[in-house]
């Protein structure tokens, strides 16, 4: 079982409001050596009027159509030197390394939203992310948990909420044939059971090839 934790330390770029698809967008001012900060989302990337609502998330964030590739998340920051990740080290839920480079830099989330394998990029940023681990926190939601190699990037990163663009969607079928293995874990086999649901109900964008 991988279990990643969710950090925040206050720093926020946008508030989601429960009763409406608005977002409070705002700037935030703190930098790390090397960090290269989010940009603002923009209006565009709320969800849009012309696809089904599929509801929110407990956190109040909606979650959007898998046509809708570029959106707003609600984004944590996690780090392998957490308590709850110290059996596992440096290591992601399929049992490779966690990333950390200059292009290339690794993500967790509820397989069941973002499968094995999504990649994306962040406004603003030029790291590609890669969902290549998940949170037993993270289940339910929309969140994403962007890996720092450590504690003092994690709480640089905090809480954000960034806008976000998926260059590939992951193949469900591999999230499934990890999960299948892990079902005896509650949030692995919530994840199991909500990404069945969402490929039998056509609800799922299919993996890019």
């Amino acid at each position: 079982m991988f279990v990643s934790s969710c950090a925040t330390n206050g720093a926020v770029t946008g508030t989601g409001k429960s009763d409406s698809d608005t977002l409070v967008l705002a700037r935030v001012s703190e930098k790390s050596p090397g960090f290269v900060q989010p940009l603002a989302p923009s209006r565009s990337a709320m969800p849009s009027s012309s696809l089904p609502k599929l509801g929110r998330d407990k956190h109040k964030m909606p979650f959007y159509h898998p046509s809708q590739r570029t959106r707003v998340v609600r984004t944590t920051a996690y780090t392998h030197s957490e308590r709850d990740h110290l059996a596992y080290g440096p290591r992601n839920a399929v049992g490779t390394s966690l990333k950390y480079t200059s292009s290339v830099r690794s993500a967790a989330a509820d397989w069941s939203v973002y499968p094995l394998g999504t990649t994306f990029r962040i406004k603003g940023q030029p790291y590609l992310y890669v969902v290549d681990d998940y949170g037993s926190a993270l289940v339910g939601t929309g969140t994403i948990d962007i890996y720092q190699p450590s504690k003092k990037l994690m709480k640089d990163w905090g809480r954000r909420y960034v806008e976000l663009t998926i260059v590939r969607w992951g193949d469900p079928a591999n999230s499934l044939e990890v999960l299948s293995g892990r079902r005896g874990y509650k949030h692995c086999r919530t994840m199991y059971a909500a990404l069945q649901h969402r490929v039998s109900k056509g609800l799922y964008a299919k993996a890019d090839k």
